[in-house]
């Protein structure tokens, strides 16, 4: 099995998590390699639904490494209690690593983020508030503290003196909150180190080996390609690469190791937060409410009701471009079973031009309307069916055309939430 990397094609909420644990034990190590606990993949195995938000979905197969890569940012509250969580229902964490160089989220960052936004007004980017962005600044302005700082107090007190220097005016003077002192973090902070001590790790060069002795990785993408801080709906974007190319420089792993790039793409398409969408339809509206209910679109993370839109392909074929991909994960095809037609845009007019890739100008994209193709539903539950072949011929023909869209095979279609509910078409 050649090492894959898998990203969302959207705006996230894709079914990342599902996929990524179907496959993930065909590989010997599953890798997060950017994002923090803002990000959620949920998991379902048997009657137990599992929302991760740290710990990579490799850690349900006990022979698979599990390692948050150098890209991530980490809170190690949530962290440990995914861990606790898992240990606590019998799957063991002792393959779990955590990079030395990735990024700890500080309460002030925390603190940061939910006043940033609440200054924005109506302007506010939507983001979980989690101190994910603040925590990608202090990391830019060279200011942050990493995992490996936790395991030497002297160090880790001599940074956060630094790092508070420069937060605590901005918390008191910008925002009228409250500042911290180093003893007040540190007595959160330092008994975290000694419970992660044994998971924190060089993971670049632990990877590296591991290609080297011939095993294969999975890395695992958080968020999606329009939530990209380079490529995506920028300023409504997260912190950090979520495209495929962020999986290098959030790993240590080279490109040459890369083989293949596996795209989950939801056979609609939601949001969470705000920016532009243009398929977006109203929650009031019987479609709206229709693919929100019955897909149940609402955030692992937030819990929030995500904005939910008919297919947008004009996305699906800026996504493959930006990302290479080699394969499509359809998803949530079932969801689609309550229409007699489905509508899919294939292109946008803005202002009397037509554009089939997004466009590069973030104003035209604010105003872009949706050129729409419409197709027969199927209407009928496809749950139960394992075989493409056995699919309604309007299901089987809907995939086709998001294979043309994005001018990539569809490997997997998913009609469920469940693992076995997953048609696996060329995947090996």
């Amino acid at each position: 099995m050649s090492s894959t990397v898998l990203v969302g094609t959207q705006w996230g909420d894709e079914g990342k998590g599902k996929i990524c644990d179907l496959i993930a034990g065909d590989f010997d190590a599953v890798v997060r390699y950017q994002g923090g606990n803002n990000a959620g993949h949920t998991i379902v195995v048997g009657d137990r639904k599992y929302g991760l938000h740290q710990v990579p979905s490799g850690i349900m197969y006990p022979q698979c490494v599990s390692v948050i890569g150098n890209g991530c940012v980490v809170n190690p509250k949530v962290l440990l209690e995914e861990i606790d969580m898992f240990e606590a229902d019998g799957i063991s964490t002792a393959n779990l690593k955590v990079s030395g160089n990735a990024h700890i989220i500080m309460p002030y960052h925390m603190d940061l983020d939910g006043a940033s936004e609440a200054r924005l007004g109506k302007n506010l980017i939507g983001t979980t508030k989690r101190g994910i962005g603040p925590c990608y600044m202090h990391k830019m302005e060279r200011i942050g503290l990493r995992m490996q700082d936790l395991l030497d107090e002297k160090i880790f007190r001599e940074k956060l003196e630094t790092a508070l220097s420069r937060v605590n005016p901005e918390l008191e003077l910008i925002y009228g909150l409250p500042t911290y002192t180093v003893d007040q973090i540190c007595e959160e902070y330092l008994p975290y180190a000694e419970r992660l001590r044994p998971y924190i790790c060089e993971s670049g060069l632990l990877l590296n080996d591991m290609i080297d002795e011939g095993k294969s990785i999975l890395f695992e993408g958080a968020q999606a390609t329009l939530l990209d801080i380079d490529h995506g709906t920028y300023p409504f974007v997260t912190s950090s690469n979520c495209t495929a190319g962020g999986a290098v420089t959030g790993s240590g792993v080279g490109m040459k190791n890369i083989d293949r790039v596996l795209g989950i793409c939801k056979a609609y398409i939601t949001r969470v937060g705000s920016g532009p969408m243009p398929t977006e339809l109203s929650y009031e509206s019987e479609e709206g409410h229709t693919l929100t209910e019955v897909g149940y679109e609402y955030g692992v993370t937030t819990g929030r009701r995500r904005r939910v839109g008919w297919l947008d392909g004009v996305i699906a074929n800026y996504a493959a471009r930006v990302n290479g991909l080699t394969d499509l994960a359809i998803t949530k095809l079932d969801v689609l079973g309550s229409f007699d037609t489905i509508k899919v845009c294939v292109a946008y007019d803005c202002d009397g031009t037509r554009y089939t890739s997004v466009p590069e100008h973030q104003s035209v994209f604010h105003h872009a309307k949706p050129v729409y193709e419409e197709v027969p539903g199927w209407r009928c539950d496809i749950s139960g069916v394992r075989r493409f072949e056995d699919l309604p011929a309007e299901a089987r023909a809907y995939v086709e055309l998001m294979e043309d869209l994005a001018h990539t095979r569809a490997s997997f279609v998913s009609v469920g939430p469940d693992r076995e509910q997953t048609i696996n078409r060329f995947w090996k």
